[in-house]
């Protein structure tokens, strides 16, 4: 895979490409905004990684420009703009996903696969944990064969879970996610519901744990564990 990268901060471009050069992947890396309107159009990318707050130009003319252009490579957005206003304006002019700053690298890396993944048309139509099942598409949980009665956030919250179980998935990234039902939602929001969770998968045989100033992780049940 070939990707644009589109960063001014060269600590963080060095440490980008080589967590993307370990993957196997070539990483082109363009320093401002004037550069990546006129030259990154010219290559035929599969992806682009693109920071908002670049010189010269905005990010969020580089993107326009590029899509007004008919580029149709997935564009990941790298921001330290935490406002949901800035995140569904980049999103409306065309980005595919975003990340803020200050972020870990293998969940950028766990990122720019999935949207390599989506532009393949390779999304997972069904996860499993446990005895859980959701079907993406019609956004259904099961559990043996029948039907867990949930609302929109809390099928939201659930698939981003399932899709990292065994993994950390922190505060933030939930924060991110869920930031689209509400315009207030918070960390605090997050423990809300996540408790929620919780109890009704603690009788279903699925535990959320809590790794104490990360985030959580949802894995089957042993014998005899606590959910906490």
């Amino acid at each position: 895979m070939r990707i644009l990268l589109v960063e001014d901060d060269s600590a963080l471009c060095l440490g980008i490409g080589r967590a993307f050069e370990r993957e196997g992947w070539r990483v082109d890396v363009l320093g401002d905004g004037q550069q990546a309107m006129a030259e990154g159009l010219a290559v035929a990318y599969d992806l682009a990684v693109l920071d908002l707050g670049l010189p010269r130009r905005d990010g969020m003319e580089v993107l326009r420009h590029w899509r007004s252009r008919g580029a149709r490579l997935p564009v990941l957005l790298l921001t330290a703009r935490d406002d949901l206003n800035d995140r569904v304006q980049g999103l409306n002019a065309g980005a595919d996903d975003y990340l803020v700053k200050p972020f870990d690298l293998p969940e950028l890396v766990a990122r720019v696969r999935a949207l390599k993944r989506r532009a393949d048309g390779r999304i997972d139509e069904v996860l499993v944990v446990g005895e859980l099942t959701l079907d993406v598409a019609n956004r259904e949980l099961t559990h043996r064969g029948e039907r867990v009665r949930m609302s929109p956030r809390e099928i939201a919250l659930t698939q981003l879970l399932m899709q990292r179980a065994g993994r950390v998935v922190p505060k933030e990234s939930i924060v991110s996610t869920l930031s689209s039902w509400e315009s207030d939602f918070s960390e605090n929001s997050v423990e809300v519901y996540v408790h929620r969770l919780r109890k009704r998968f603690a009788e279903l045989g699925v535990v959320i744990k809590t790794v104490r100033g990360f985030g959580y992780v949802m894995e089957p049940a042993l014998a005899g564990e606590s959910p906490a």
